[in-house]
């Protein structure tokens, strides 16, 4: 199974744990703006995975993996990141983003 965690500059990040194996991670760009970074990952067991937010008196979640959205395959996470990134004519690029930084805000 693979699963899609989603962070916000600025707002929060997510972090996984060893139970979730990384393999890319994509930068959305709406009008030029960064609004989110996704990391997909592959799920190798039920576990729990922290949002972490930002900013003075921030607060860290610690977030059942079984409400995560899942994926049979990599191409369906990545087919549903592209559907979720397009809005018709507007300007909204998703691009290859490295997984050892966090986006920046």
């Amino acid at each position: 199974m693979f699963v899609v965690l989603t962070s916000k500059p600025g707002q929060y990040h997510t972090q996984p744990n060893a139970d979730i194996r990384l393999l890319e991670a994509w930068d959305y760009h709406f009008c030029g703006r960064l609004l989110a970074r996704f990391a997909v990952g592959e799920l190798l067991r039920e576990t729990k995975v922290q949002v972490i937010e930002e900013g003075p008196g921030g607060t860290t979640n610690q977030v059942p993996s079984k409400f995560l959205e899942r994926f049979a395959s990599l191409e369906q996470a990545r087919s549903e990141l592209q559907h979720l990134c397009q809005f018709g004519a507007l300007d909204s690029t998703l691009t290859a983003a490295p997984l050892s930084a966090p986006p920046a805000a």
